[in-house]
């Protein structure tokens, strides 16, 4: 171990090297509150892709895993340190390289944070549409990883829709550039898709070219309120074959309700089975808001109410976008599930998910973004309590076996990581788990990217 610290610190400032274990410890864990992590043997913290480079470089003649990190604000474990590895946080590059507004690209660092850019980005009358929940602190490097999505994914798509080229660390130290910066662009089989979604098992992202979109006018939402989550998810059917493109469709049943108002006051109903908010984009907001209030009210809500003003807008979505935590805060821990279904199929999951909470006994709130059918039903259970925290995991697993069932997939946006990988296989069948374990050899030959996550 000394030898890997010397070799390290030969190429690195001191103050890119952290060895000090209760600081080193600290890196030990993303926001996965289920996954086991091993005990990093050192830290580093690089500013540039030369030291990157000579950190996998070390790594790779060493035979030493390396975990790749951003702001750990990841629910699927894969940030999370195996035994004795070099944790390779990349939060220090994290600097706008350019900002083109003719070309409509934005060339980052992975350790820029989401909210960062974005509002870079809006200075030139530029959007930058990727927003997951935590975009106040998640970095871009973080979402290419975990092919992250957000609010907005119904309407604007997900991270890998954005991302147009990459710089690449190889396990070997070998620096890869992929994509283009260019509007269309078809050479070669399609690296940037590849690794983007890979969770850092095939090489450490230090370089993102991505692509924006003009700025849209600020969105307008409304609130409709509904005595069952069928009716609320008959509206969604309802609004989506309509042909309405909202800029948001999002869903919090009643039990996603009460922890967020018990944590921010905001004084939601907690009376209805199911919230359902919608909003749009469009320079005149007003009719497409009436015309999906009408749907609303056809599909049994009990209340439609138009947000007044963007400030209003902007409280329902600050509502939404605290769901997760709010929930994490009833018993303390939780386990975030991200199955997707087809929308016709999403009342069916929200339906079966309720039993499987009846059945073990355990609360388990829903929200999700309803309108690509991403769900996150959330168990909420206490650590300590040991026969609780077994029922919770197998919950969890109920869960995605019945997304499955349904047509869905075991993750939407958050990825694989330690959480789920032994449900990928499932979903992969046979010969597309032999071609990813393949394609992982050929890029990271010794295993030693991220070894352990995903599959």
């Amino acid at each position: 171990m000394s030898e890997l610290i010397e070799r390290l610190a030969a190429g690195l400032p001191a103050e890119a090297v952290l060895t000090d274990p209760d600081v080193v410890r600290s890196y030990a864990n993303d926001m996965t509150g289920f996954c086991p992590a091993g005990a990093p043997a050192v830290v580093v913290l690089p500013r540039t892709v030369e030291q990157v480079q000579h950190v996998m470089r070390t790594a790779n003649a060493l035979r030493v895993p390396v975990v790749p990190q951003g702001a750990r604000t990841g629910l699927s474990g894969a940030a999370n340190a195996t035994e004795g590895c070099v944790v390779l946080s990349l939060v220090r590059m994290d600097r706008i390289l350019h900002i083109d507004p003719v070309d409509r690209i934005a060339v980052v660092e992975p350790g820029v944070v989401n909210a960062t850019l974005s509002r870079a980005v809006a200075e030139h009358g530029l959007f930058y549409p990727p927003d997951p929940s935590s975009w106040e602190m998640c970095t871009i490097g973080g979402n290419i990883g975990t092919a992250s999505g957000g609010l907005c994914c119904v309407k604007y798509g997900v991270t890998a829709e954005y991302v147009l080229g990459l710089d690449v660390v190889l396990a070997d130290g070998r620096l890869l550039t992929t994509g283009r910066r260019t509007a269309k662009g078809v050479a070669g089989y399609d690296l940037t898709r590849l690794i983007v979604g890979s969770e850092g098992s095939l090489g450490i992202v230090v370089r993102a070219t991505l692509a924006l979109k003009t700025a849209p006018p600020r969105q307008l939402a409304l609130a409709a309120e509904f005595p069952s989550a069928d009716a609320a998810c008959d509206a969604v059917c309802r609004i989506m074959a309509a042909g309405h493109t909202p800029s948001l469709l999002e869903l919090m049943d009643r039990t996603t309700l009460r922890a967020v108002n018990d944590m921010t006051k905001m004084g939601l109903p907690e009376t209805t089975e199911a919230l359902l908010l919608a909003a749009f984009d469009t320079p005149d907001p007003g009719p497409h808001l009436e015309a999906v209030g009408e749907l609303c009210t056809a599909a049994g809500a009990s209340q439609v109410v138009p947000a007044e003003d963007a400030a209003e807008s902007e409280m329902l979505l600050a509502a939404r976008r605290t769901a997760l935590t709010a929930l994490e805060a009833v018993k303390g821990t939780s386990m975030i599930d991200d199955v997707c279904v087809p929308r016709t199929r999403l009342a069916e999951l929200l339906k079966g998910t309720a039993q499987i909470a009846e059945r073990h006994g355990l609360t388990i709130g829903v929200c999700a973004h309803a309108g690509d059918g991403n769900t996150h039903p959330t168990v909420c259970f206490d650590p300590s309590d040991e026969d609780e925290a077994r029922r919770a995991r197998l919950s969890f697993d109920e869960i995605m076996k019945l997304g499955l069932e349904l047509g869905g997939t075991i993750t939407g946006e958050h990825g694989v990581g330690l959480l789920k990988k032994s449900w990928l296989a499932e979903e992969l069948g046979p010969v597309s788990l032999e071609l990813h374990r393949g394609i992982k050899q050929v890029f990271d030959p010794h295993g030693i990217l991220n070894p352990g996550k995903v599959f």
